[in-house]
């Protein structure tokens, strides 16, 4: 079985900017690629889960997401980045959803598809959804981005988040990721490359 990371994606690979649309709206976070290359070498298996209510509440279609994560694939591509896959929640909040976050139901079907070890992998988001989703499908570690909407959360839900990794962005949570990837292997070999590699 595999370790994987779960990341959110508006605010925390690329910039919030409210109901992305078009490609060119996605602009990455800086340092994002770098870390995830690191992660990635670390075995650790990169999956996106997004709420994408835009769909939903009627502002653009769903085809325009798609448009919009194949260039965040493609971005992320050509620096050797791969995502297994991008699962995405079109609903409207009030909408019945299966997948929708809190929900932790895109974690399980990528544990029963890719065979991930639920229990050594990792949630980072920017919202408190985020953390919520990994806790119910019990993840080894909730981390919270002060991107985006990160940093509000942190001042609004500081008692509900007691037990989440803070962290300033996602480079910086690498380190917490890398030591997670040095423990599990059991010798420095296998993380000497991370940490010898420039945040950027």
């Amino acid at each position: 079985m595999h370790p994987a990371i779960f990341l959110d994606r508006d605010g925390t690979i690329i910039e919030e900017r409210n109901y992305i649309s078009r490609p060119e709206e996605a602009v990455i976070l800086p340092g994002a690629v770098a870390a995830l290359h690191d992660l990635q070498a670390a075995a650790f298996k990169l999956f996106i889960v997004s709420n994408q209510s835009g769909v939903g509440r009627g502002y653009f279609g769903l085809a325009d997401v798609q448009k919009v994560n194949e260039h965040i694939r493609q971005e992320f591509g050509r620096k050797g980045v791969k995502f297994e896959k991008i699962y995405i929640a079109p609903e409207a909040p009030d909408a019945p959803s299966r997948g929708r976050k809190p929900s932790p139901q895109f974690l399980f079907d990528a544990r029963d598809e890719f065979g991930i070890d639920l229990a050594q992998s990792y949630m980072v988001g920017d919202k408190l959804i985020d953390w919520q989703c990994g806790w119910n499908a019990a993840l080894k570690k909730s981390i919270l981005v002060r991107t985006g909407y990160g940093a509000q959360v942190e001042r609004e839900f500081a008692d509900k988040l007691r037990a989440a990794l803070i962290v300033d962005d996602l480079p910086a949570g690498k380190w917490y990721f890398a030591l997670t990837a040095y423990n599990r292997a059991g010798h420095e070999s296998d993380l000497s490359g991370i940490v010898a590699t420039d945040i950027r």
